[in-house]
């Protein structure tokens, strides 16, 4: 028989407090760094972007050009070797790379097929990219705590950002538009009403923003392998569902799935936005790949 878990059951009121809403975040996080730079490192290809320009990121020392003001050098550094030096810092464009990873109640799932629960994979991939991304050269935020940032230590500012957030039961980014030139990655499982992320897809591409939806998924809710009676959980409203026949019911919740898939592909389409599935029974390094390699090859196009 086939079990199925869900990490912290005692945890799943909307009211509980900040930590716990993390389903323990603090305790994982060590954890979760260390595989995502992990599925960093496996990822190549991913050209960047950087050069001198306005900012705020320190990016590199220069010789001083003749005829440049003298207000440019930096004469702490150019005191140690005798040679005067310009301190540069990084191009920041206009637009930049926005995450949004779901941690709602449903994302804390994980079955005896899967090799991590829903929301331990959608952190790891966010952090993965994040680390991916700005080592190309991209700046990257998320959706509602961080500005977008070139930092080397992004991975820790995201996670401390995740840890202390008060909107951990959202289901949902927020209800913004982006910037034009901006990139947005959802990280969900999707399983929120197809019309509301319908809606808030047209909202966060209403100015022309690019975007990429990564769906995280169990095996076991893409395949329904139950027979005889069985009884399901909401674990974002806490209702349950009595089946007597789940082998019969399986063919009916399979159908269901794929139209509630399709009307989020035809979202994504209308917006001109990528969709990914990924189960948790698969390597994170095959979903962050795929996206990394879309933004390159979105980046190359000029899109």
């Amino acid at each position: 028989m086939l079990r199925t878990r869900v990490l912290n059951p005692s945890e799943r009121q909307p009211a509980r407090p900040v930590i716990s809403a993390s389903l323990d975040l603090a305790a994982r996080l060590p954890r979760l760094i260390l595989e995502a730079r992990r599925v960093s490192a496996s990822v190549h290809g991913i050209h960047g972007r950087r050069r001198a320009g306005p900012g705020e990121t320190f990016w590199q020392y220069r010789p001083l050009v003749t005829g440049e003001s003298a207000s440019r050098i930096d004469w702490r550094r150019s005191a140690r070797d005798g040679h005067l030096f310009v301190r540069e810092r990084e191009w920041e464009a206009s637009h930049a790379i926005w995450l949004w990873i779901d941690r709602s109640a449903s994302m804390g799932f994980a079955s005896s097929l899967a090799q991590a629960s829903k929301v331990d994979r959608a952190l790891i991939a966010g952090f993965a990219l994040a680390e991916t991304l700005v080592e190309g050269g991209e700046r990257v935020g998320h959706l509602g705590l961080t500005r977008a940032l070139a930092s080397r230590r992004i991975v820790e500012l995201l996670a401390q950002a995740i840890l202390v957030d008060k909107k951990a039961d959202a289901d949902l980014p927020p209800d913004e538009p982006l910037p034009r030139l901006a990139d947005a990655i959802i990280i969900t499982d999707g399983l929120t009403p197809a019309n509301a992320l319908a809606k808030r897809i047209a909202t966060l591409s209403s100015s022309g923003a690019r975007g990429h939806i990564l769906l995280i998924a169990d095996p076991i809710e893409e395949t329904f392998p139950f027979s005889g009676q069985a009884e399901l959980f909401d674990l974002e409203d806490g209702l349950s569902l009595r089946v007597g026949d789940a082998g019969a019911w399986g063919e009916e919740y399979r159908q269901r799935l794929e139209a509630h898939r399709d009307a989020i592909r035809e979202a994504c389409r209308r917006a001109g936005w990528t969709l990914t599935l990924h189960r948790t029974d698969r390597p994170a390094s095959e979903a962050v790949l795929r996206i990394a390699s879309l933004i390159a090859a979105s980046r190359g196009t000029g899109r």
